[in-house]
């Protein structure tokens, strides 16, 4: 390890405190110490951990919740994620955007480049792409038939989508309001991330391939789930395992494993952000590009079970 002072990320997150997390190790030859703290779904808790920390480590990451969802060219603000965002004055915050539009673009070319997973012609159900728009459109771009599960996954409506472009659409009426919403009505926090109420199976009966939020995931998916290939994030090895109790044949996660686990896009973009020495909004895609090829990440894929089906 090396001796200079080590760079410290803390991702703030509005998950359960039961996946709490931390690490120390060497990246692009500088010492980190990156740590998870949840808040079990309480706001105020985050606005005063993300004050208390503020300007003492290098950089933030936001967890449980985006600053903004994005459908065709346009962002929407979440209005609960701006109350957190501002709480810090000093530190760098950032949400995982800038990874989800770089690294999971990578991954997925990655995954079909080297027939890890050949994506051409398979059944995706994406849990929700404004969450991961990088990722869905790396889907489509690679040839895959694309379930869109926003209406869903987010709203608990039996509706999948059969385009980005009906995506888009969508968005344009729902999205301001959904936004002002609080961030507990449409995403899993606290406990709630521990839960799990069988639904929509017919979606992921009918998909190759289950992408998207872990959360998002393990709020519906039922109690088997034989033969599938999973592309997620953020799964710790308890996670594992229950994936390969339900007959999970292959897990893809987009971020490399940390001393068993692997954390969120927003972790390891504020870990971009703080090896960089600069502000968020200075780092173009290019900049997030060069850092990666100097990382050299990898995803993380697992066998679970069974050979994958080729269909």
């Amino acid at each position: 390890m090396s001796s200079q002072e080590p760079k410290h990320v803390v991702s703030v997150s509005l998950g359960s405190s039961r996946r709490d997390h931390r690490v120390e190790l060497e990246l692009l030859g500088m010492p980190f110490i990156i740590e998870r703290r949840g808040t079990d779904g309480d706001i105020q808790a985050a606005i005063s951990l993300l004050q208390e920390l503020d300007g003492r480590v290098d950089a933030f990451g936001l967890g449980g919740i985006d600053l903004y969802v994005v459908a065709g060219q346009r962002r929407y603000v979440l209005r609960d994620a701006l109350r957190l965002a501002r709480a810090a004055q000093r530190t760098p915050v950032v949400d995982g955007s800038g990874l989800k539009n770089t690294l999971e673009r990578r991954v997925i070319r990655w995954l079909n480049a080297t027939g890890t997973v050949p994506l051409q012609g398979k059944r995706v159900l994406m849990t929700a792409a404004v969450d991961r728009f990088g990722m869905a459109e790396a889907l489509v771009e690679a040839g895959a038939q694309l379930a869109v599960g926003d209406l869903m996954f987010v709203l608990g409506l039996p509706v999948a989508l059969g385009s980005l472009r009906s995506l888009d659409l969508v968005a344009r009426l729902v999205a301001p309001i959904v936004c002002r919403l609080p961030i507990h009505m449409i995403y899993p926090t606290g406990e709630k991330q521990r839960e799990n109420t069988p639904k929509f199976a017919g979606h992921f009966q009918a998909a190759d391939i289950v992408a998207g939020d872990f959360h998002m995931i393990r709020r519906y998916m039922p109690p088997r789930l034989d033969h599938k290939i999973i592309i997620t994030n953020t799964v710790t090895a308890e996670d594992v395992e229950e994936l390969k109790r339900r007959g999970v044949a292959l897990l893809v996660t987009t971020t490399p494993d940390m001393a068993g686990r692997s954390f969120g896009t927003n972790v390891m973009e504020a870990v971009l952000v703080a090896a960089s020495g600069r502000q968020p909004d200075q780092l173009q895609v290019a900049d997030y590009e060069d850092l990666l090829d100097r990382l050299e990440f990898q995803p993380r894929v697992i066998t679970l079970n069974d050979a994958v089906p080729v269909h």
